[in-house]
């Protein structure tokens, strides 16, 4: 038997980003020049000055003196606790290019993606260095990185507005990453906004739940192990099931690829947290780099990193299933009790949510507009829960996540757990209609000897794990599930189609009070009045987002330099919010041939970008009736509305229209800034096995002992949040693995 080891307890300080790396990887000097130079132009340095002496020497944006002191000015009119005149110059003169952790971050961010795009990026970058190829790109036959920096801005303008959507495409991505890695690494804007990486009055769990993991030693033989159930992924379906057959009495190990962190460790800051908590490091998107997905990648998975919110299947999504999609389950009184069941379990509740501004605005506008709108239930325990920071780990284990409720409740009934092993298939015995699952092969890597993940790999150990089981459960995640499903040899073409993400554009509204945007839940209320805009159950729900500054800031959109910096200034007196379609038009999830990872193929159809639109427009009059000084959505092409001053006496509705009329004639084009934090449907369940890969057991077609207990087997969208549906469907489907067991006598 391997030894075990406790859960690792290094301290909230001692979390650590991998050491520095060198840039020469994937990128040329004469590359990383023009890169700097682009990040420059989304970032620049603002000084005053006369504009005339602006040159590519000394790379700042010059502007007048009387135009800079407007700038400070407008800062002051706008934010109660402004910055000092030292400080305010000192964040406008602040470039990327000076910045040596903005550059690791960068190196760290650009070395995370495919290799396949950093060479479409590498090749952009060698058109632009060279003097007469960047001409069909620039207008100009000089390399960017000669331009000076008011016509290099100039130039990212042009792409966001330009007719062909690759240009389009091309100026989000240099912008969202100049963004997102400039709020995380700049040394004082944070600092001025007010966001703190701890919430206020934080206090770490008192009673946290306490793991033990086994470890191997480094050997040439795989080392083998023996259980009666292996559940692949620590998430809210193999939490679930870990739980209800561990206390069912039969032998459960959980493997995981992340790794655990105790309470005491989070929240993470933006930077660590990004790089140990979610999936390709925060920046997994699909293969057209039109979205960026959110997917947790450490113990508890998502339920680890989501925002709490706890909503039941609806009505009308149970219905499809069970008369659309032939399966009565989902209209079963047994799903009910499974929903019921989970709730209980993580004390869901309504009546101790605490509204932020941001959610007391949406329930505001709501009521004037006469739009439904309803508190979220959260999984707090039946408890108060005011934390805006559990995207990045929740320290006080307040949300009932799989790491603090199932899964201890598992170990308490003598479940064992493996973090940091990775599955690259099932095995399988040969049986008569088909074949039997027998367990998992995977590779396993060891914590470094700090306790942390940043020592190289030549200094951790690592061993290939043979478990032997006679049920395997894949609750490894709609991404990876169908990965795991391809790789050990299965060939139903269902698996990996049908993925659904809820695709989501933003918009931000500012206000004269302050909004303490990083105070109390990421989502707390939903507008439910866009829900079914076709009729057959398809249309857009309206949320919060979380307002942790590189996510709110980094899909921001971008108009100018000055105008960043400026809109970044004000965090505190700013709310954004989502539309989130319920997509009826799906994706393909599947192997990358070369590193074996997921690929995923997803753009947002034209009728699911309408209702995402409707939704936006609907979200805008939200803002206007709650105050909102100046509404602005992550369309580049439409110009902020700006509210008249009060003291104007000035009616601007007839003006608003116009400007909602004209950001619906702008539309909602597949080259927005998209974002998904749900992603379902990659292994769907299905009444016949040429419809989908797991029955309404969560039984895999034609295969014994094989299951997938996740969000991944959702027949067609939520709709909503997707982790109370994963739950009940994966109690649902342990439930009848246990009674299937014991009919067996096993």
């Amino acid at each position: 038997m391997a030894p075990v080891s406790e859960a690792v307890g290094l301290p909230h300080h001692a979390l650590k980003l991998p050491p520095d790396v060198t840039d020469d990887c994937f990128f040329t000097p004469s590359q990383w020049t023009v890169w700097y130079a682009l990040m420059d132009a989304v970032i620049p340095s603002i000084v005053p000055g006369d504009p005339a002496d602006s040159s590519p020497a000394n790379n700042e944006y010059r502007v007048p003196k009387a135009e800079f002191d407007s700038y400070y000015k407008t800062v002051c009119d706008k934010v109660t606790s402004p910055p000092s005149r030292e400080e305010f110059e000192q964040v406008l003169r602040e470039r990327p290019s000076d910045n040596q952790r903005f550059k690791q971050n960068m190196v760290r961010t650009l070395g995370s993606l495919p290799k396949e795009m950093t060479a479409q990026i590498a090749s952009v970058l060698n058109l632009l260095a060279t003097r007469w190829l960047c001409y069909p790109l620039t207008g100009y036959f000089q390399p960017v990185h000669e331009l000076p920096i008011a016509s290099r801005e100039a130039l990212l303008k042009s792409w966001h507005n330009a007719r062909l959507a690759t240009f389009r495409g091309l100026a989000k991505s240099v912008s969202m990453l100049a963004q997102r890695a400039w709020i995380m690494t700049s040394p004082l804007l944070t600092h001025l906004v007010g966001w703190s990486e701890v919430p206020k009055d934080y206090k770490s769990a008192e009673k946290p739940a306490q793991y033990q993991f086994r470890q191997f030693s480094a050997g040439t033989e795989p080392e083998t192990i023996e259980t009666d159930v292996v559940i692949v992924g620590s998430g809210c379906g193999g939490g679930v099931c870990a739980r209800n057959l561990a206390e069912a009495g039969y032998k459960v190990l959980v493997v995981e690829k992340g790794y655990h962190y105790a309470p005491h460790m989070l929240p993470m800051s933006p930077e660590v947290g990004e790089w140990n908590l979610f999936e390709d490091h925060g920046l997994l998107g699909t293969s057209d780099g039109g979205m960026t997905i959110l997917a947790g990648a450490t113990w508890g998975g998502g339920g680890t990193v989501n925002w709490g919110v706890s909503l039941k299947t609806p009505d009308y999504v149970r219905e499809e299933w069970a008369k659309k999609k032939g399966m009565p389950l989902f209209t079963s009184p047994e799903f009910q009790q499974s929903l019921d069941r989970v709730c209980d379990f993580m004390g869901v509740n309504d009546a101790h949510v605490r509204q932020n501004h941001r959610s007391e605005r949406l329930l505001e506008g709501c009521k004037k507009l006469g739009y439904k709108a309803k508190v979220t239930p959260h999984n707090s325990g039946n408890k108060k829960h005011f934390c805006g920071h559990c995207h990045l780990g929740c320290g006080s284990s307040g949300k009932q996540g799989p790491a603090v409720s199932w899964l201890p409740a598992a170990a308490k009934a003598g479940a064992q757990f493996i973090e940091g092993l990775t599955v690259e298939r099932v095995t399988f015995d040969d049986f008569a209609s088909g074949k039997k699952a027998t367990g998992i092969v995977g590779k396993w890597v060891s914590r470094d000897k700090e306790g942390g993940l940043n020592g190289p790999l030549s200094e951790r150990t690592t061993r290939d794990v043979v478990i032997k089981a006679k049920k395997v459960i894949i609750s490894a995640g709609t991404i990876w599930s169908p990965v795991i499903l391809r790789k050990s040899g299965l060939s139903n073409p269902q698996i990996g189609r049908n993925l659904y993400l809820h695709p989501v554009n933003v918009i931000t509204g500012f206000w004269q009070e302050e909004t303490n945007p990083w105070e109390g839940c990421a989502i707390s209320s939903v507008c439910t009045e866009f829900e079914n805009l076709d009729g057959e159950g398809h249309g857009t729900k309206l949320e919060p987002l979380c307002m942790i500054p590189f996510l709110a800031l980094a899909n921001y959109a971008w108009r100018s330099g000055i105008d960043f910096k400026l809109s970044a200034l004000r965090y505190r007196h700013m709310g954004t919010f989502f539309s989130m379609p319920r997509d009826r038009d799906t994706g393909y999830v599947y192997p990358d041939p070369k590193t074996g990872k997921p690929k995923v193929d997803y753009t947002p159809s034209a009728f699911d970008r309408a209702h995402g639109l409707e939704g936006l427009i609907a979200l805008a009059r939200i803002l206007f009736v709650t105050g909102a000084y100046e509404i602005r959505p992550s369309l580049v092409p439409v110009e902020p509305f700006l509210r008249s001053p009060p003291e104007s006496g000035i009616d601007d509705s007839e003006r608003f229209e116009k400007w909602l009329a004209h950001l619906r004639k702008e539309g909602n084009p597949a080259t927005s800034p998209w974002g998904c934090a749900h992603q379902m449907g990659s292994c769907r369940m299905s009444k016949s096995a040429d419809e989908g890969v797991v029955d309404t057991k969560g039984k895999v077609w034609g295969f014994e002992g094989l299951y997938v207990a996740d969000a991944s087997v959702f027949p067609s969208a939520s709709g909503v949040n997707p982790m109370v549906t994963a739950m009940a469907i994966s109690d649902h489907t342990s439930r009848g693995i246990i009674a299937d067991m014991k009919a067996l006598g096993i």
